[in-house]
């Protein structure tokens, strides 16, 4: 007796009673899937199929043994689920599973090259690699670049931007030239999740005063200062609006090709008296510029587990928060000590007298530091380690404007500032990670 078949339109497994499903035609990619072959049966060799005795998302294969595999034969906690999901897509394009490729997709779902939380996690690294090298290298790298160009038969472009230099040289001096769209680039978001990176505000900010914000500590690299102040990515505009920041960092930063460019876009200023006269009295109000007090003799002493700050003896932002009457703001950042470690040389060691005398004539001073490596926390290497870091933006102190103030005035208010930081780190220190019994240290 003959077995009728059903048509071409017949659904897949509905042939009828006594007839086997068909499985769909391969296609082409079943060639990429292929490529899953050699990394499973390098990782478990298969067995013949058998009969399962319950159904269920992988019994179309023998399970996996229970017997402990080493984390070094295999791929860690997420081993079982990868390898159920590769003996899934196998066995749906060997014939022994049944249906369509519904559970290939699924499966597909559950391997590590395709985790999402692994994408991002790669992203981010990628986000915090970028703004490593662009502090450590850019400013020499584009300068050497932009001066091999003028020796090709490009020479034209180098002496087009050169040309434009000059025309633009005091921009940076006059409020720079900031960019919200490079502000709200998504490379930050990833950039802060990194660690991650909170800004947290204690009080509002009037639109009609003008600011100076006191960062403390400086950190290696003044990640905290940089994600808050010079990016989108924590929400300093919707937490304060109306306020526009500028991060001032060295103006030594501002006479190099292309990062001068790329720093401003983000609304970094140099730290000079040029500068801030300009945002504080011709740019309106509602300015904060952001001045890392201790600069790169605070750097210097920053190490995992310590909190000290470089305050006493720097008192030249207080004055000129009396000149221009802003009100001073103390900002102390939980957690950015501790996203490097540092070789600190002790004082009248040969290696700190070198870092003194880069600092004085240079206006910055090398440290010998490491984080960890590109592709392993265990190893070292430029990236900081994913550490969480916590910037508490505190009560602004109502300073008087005073355009030649006295040495006293200046003291007065300095200490004000000192004793507002120590309070603030004290409110603060328990929430964000610190014994009750941490002190800090003022220098």
């Amino acid at each position: 007796m003959q077995t009728t078949r059903p048509g071409p339109t017949a659904p897949i497994g509905a042939e009828g009673p006594g007839v086997p499903p068909r499985l769909s035609p391969p296609s082409t990619s079943s060639f990429f899937l292929l490529l899953l072959l050699p990394g499973y049966i390098g990782t478990r060799s298969l067995r013949p199929p058998h009969t399962p005795t319950a159904p269920g998302p992988c019994s179309c294969v023998p399970p996996i043994p229970r017997t402990p595999i080493p984390a070094s034969r295999g791929l860690g906690r997420a081993e079982p689920r990868i390898l159920c999901a590769m003996k899934t897509i196998i066995a749906a394009y060997s014939g022994v599973l049944r249906g369509t490729g519904s559970s290939i997709l699924s499966a597909l779902q559950d391997l590590f090259w395709l985790s999402k939380s692994k994408v991002e996690k790669q992203l981010q690294i990628i986000s915090v690699l970028q703004w490593v090298l662009t502090f450590l290298v850019m400013g020499i790298a584009c300068t050497l670049i932009l001066m091999y160009i003028l020796c090709t038969d490009c020479w034209a472009i180098a002496a087009l931007y050169l040309a434009w230099l000059v025309f633009d040289w005091n921009t940076p001096r006059k409020g720079g030239r900031r960019s919200q769209w490079v502000r709200n680039w998504a490379m930050w978001r990833y950039f802060r999740d990194y660690f991650p990176i909170r800004l947290v505000k204690t009080h509002n900010l009037l639109t009609s005063r003008n600011y100076i914000f006191g960062y403390h500590p400086h950190g290696i690299m003044g990640l905290g200062a940089f994600c808050n102040f010079s990016t989108e990515a924590t929400g300093v505009s919707q937490k304060f609006p109306g306020i526009r920041p500028y991060l001032a960092t060295l103006a030594g930063n501002f006479r190099m090709p292309i990062l001068r460019d790329y720093l401003m876009s983000g609304g970094i200023c140099p730290v000079n008296r040029d500068s801030i006269d300009y945002i504080l009295s011709k740019n309106g109000s509602g300015n904060a510029i952001i001045i890392v007090v201790g600069g790169a003799a605070e750097s210097l002493n920053c190490t995992p587990g310590k909190n000290s700050v470089t305050l006493r003896n720097r008192k030249g932002f207080v004055k000129l928060a009396l000149r221009h009457g802003a009100d001073l703001v103390p900002v102390y950042s939980f957690g950015e000590n501790e996203v490097y470690k540092q070789v600190i040389f002790e004082e009248g060691s040969w290696g700190r007298w070198v870092q003194k005398k880069f600092q004085k004539h240079i206006g910055f001073a090398p440290c010998i530091f490491h984080g960890r490596g590109l592709f392993s926390s265990n190893t070292w290497g430029l990236l900081p380690y994913s550490k969480p870091i916590t910037t508490v933006v505190g009560e602004p102190i109502t300073i008087p404007k005073i355009e030649n103030p006295s040495q006293k005035e200046v003291d007065f208010y300095h200490s004000v500032y000192v004793d507002s930081l120590i309070k603030l780190f004290d409110k603060y220190k328990g929430k964000f990670g610190l014994p009750e019994t941490e002190v800090l240290e003022v220098n």
